[in-house]
């Protein structure tokens, strides 16, 4: 018996020398494990060891509600060597350069519509995409009509600080005649709902109509390359557009508001005596789309994947998932997953079984 207690003393005094020699260098380790983490890390580009193919990076998959597991909305889009970014929700930019995203890099940006928390975060990006570019010319954005006055205001807004950078990093880091935004807002011709929007590198991005009123126009779009295809339906009521757009896609990234929930709040906050948000609860329910009308509209286009995002109401955690997708399930033969921050979806050229990666966790 005398053994154990002598091994059980032995083990209690490398325990407590243990503590205290980390006490003692703690800063030294600190410092050499920042040191380690940094030389592998910083400067580098995570992107450029990905598969040739299409790469969705969930950089935001949340709502104007308040949510601390999710930025505002926002995709970015790798394909092939070409870098897009889709909608700029709050604290998404900071998520997406977190992931390992090229934000420097961003061929063109494109916005859904006009809403502000699908705007909120372009200011970050006009920065980002500047400076950690080194761009000599404007980034190129394309939006619904009024895109041109929404960055003309983020343009001005951000100017001051342009002059702060150029001045700190000079012009070979931070270009004036890179900073701001170059816009081509998105026309239709009479009767139609789609246009090409984007054709260069192998990769072909279609803009089409979706049913937001009063918000008007509200754009989706569809992202083909390689033989596969991403379909974003922004923020729209259950559209035979996105259908007939999400035709045999790869990945149907679909908005998706669960009434019922809503519905709860809506009462709840009636009930509680605040009238004024009750009727916003209230008045959000006719213009976004039900969990299982989008796996409706992911089975009759053919989906091979469904990810819903900007989701409302927020859900703290995973076990309400269950809740929120309501019968979702039944409803489509694909893979279904609610999206989640931090999330990469990549889908090899030529074919081929898709991944998820989850680099936030």
């Amino acid at each position: 018996m005398r053994w154990l207690w002598w091994g059980l003393g032995a083990v209690v005094i490398v325990v407590i020398a243990t503590w205290l020699v980390l006490g003692r260098f703690r800063a030294e380790i600190g410092m050499a494990l920042f040191e380690r983490q940094v030389s592998e890390i910083v400067g580098t580009d995570p992107s450029a060891s990905l598969d040739d193919g299409l790469h969705v990076y969930f950089c935001g998959t949340g709502s104007p509600l308040p949510d601390p597991a999710r930025a505002g909305p926002c995709l970015g889009i790798l394909a092939g060597q070409s870098a897009f970014v889709f909608d700029t929700g709050s604290g998404s930019m900071r998520k997406l350069a977190r992931m390992g995203f090229p934000v420097g890099g961003t061929d063109k940006a494109f916005l859904t519509h006009l809403h502000s928390d699908h705007i909120d975060g372009f200011g970050e990006l006009l920065l980002q995409a500047w400076v950690g570019g080194s761009r000599s010319t404007p980034l190129p954005v394309g939006g619904p009509v009024g895109t041109q006055q929404v960055v003309d205001g983020f343009t001005s807004a951000y100017r001051i600080d342009a002059t702060y950078r150029t001045a700190h990093h000079g012009e070979k880091i931070a270009n004036p005649q890179g900073f701001g935004a170059r816009v081509e807002e998105i026309g239709f011709a009479p009767g139609s709902r789609q246009k090409v929007v984007y054709e260069s590198g192998g990769v072909t991005i279609t803009a089409f109509l979706v049913d937001h009123s009063p918000v008007a126009p509200a754009l989706g779009y569809r992202v083909d390359y390689g033989g596969r295809s991403v379909t974003i339906s922004g923020d729209t009521v259950a559209s035979e557009t996105v259908v007939l757009m999400a035709k045999d896609t790869d990945i149907l990234v679909h908005e998706a508001l669960n009434r019922e929930m809503v519905q709860m709040m809506s009462q709840a906050a009636k009930h509680n005596g605040n009238n004024a948000l009750a009727t916003i609860f209230a008045d959000i329910l006719d213009y976004h789309t039900h969990p299982e009308e989008a796996a409706e509209i992911a089975e009759r286009a053919g989906a091979d994947m469904l990810v819903l995002t900007h989701i409302v109401p927020p859900l703290p955690n995973t076990f309400l998932n269950a809740a929120f997708l309501g019968d979702a399930r039944s409803h489509f033969s694909g893979r279904l997953s609610v999206g989640r921050d931090g999330m990469l979806v990549s889908l090899p050229v030529g074919g081929g079984q898709i991944s998820v990666t989850h680099l936030l966790d």
